[in-house]
């Protein structure tokens, strides 16, 4: 499996903002989502026409900076965590589920890079 990058994902701090520049600026047209829990947050989907499915949410992480965070499609989530430790990478966030459409991790190679690995649901 060729492991593509298959979605990406911006971190703001100013997320309102931060919608209202990319849809002015790439013409992108966006969808809110309410996310109820654990910590209630709107999630802007973006629809960019073409390329890798692209959204938008705060930035969860107490004083980090606004950044894009891309994810890698991965066919195991598990072993590819696993693996990414092994070779000494860092764990960032744990396997979490998106509902109906599959599971992340987040992890940070050996330099501090971070990177967002997804696993797809199985259609039902």
């Amino acid at each position: 499996m060729a492991h593509p990058f298959t979605y990406l994902e911006m971190h703001s701090t100013a997320p309102e903002k931060a919608k209202a520049f990319y849809a002015e600026l790439f013409g992108w047209t966006t969808n809110d989502v309410p996310v109820p829990a654990p910590q209630p947050f709107t999630y802007t989907e973006f629809d960019t026409k073409e390329g890798p499915e692209a959204g938008l949410m705060p930035q969860m992480e107490p004083g980090a900076r606004s950044q894009w965070l891309p994810y890698v499609r991965v066919a195991d989530l598990d072993e590819a965590t696993r693996k990414a430790t092994k070779l000494g990478g860092r764990l960032v966030k744990e396997r979490t589920e998106v509902k109906d459409i599959g599971w992340f991790s987040v992890i940070a190679d050996p330099g501090g890079a971070v990177l967002g690995l997804f696993q797809k649901a199985q259609p039902r």
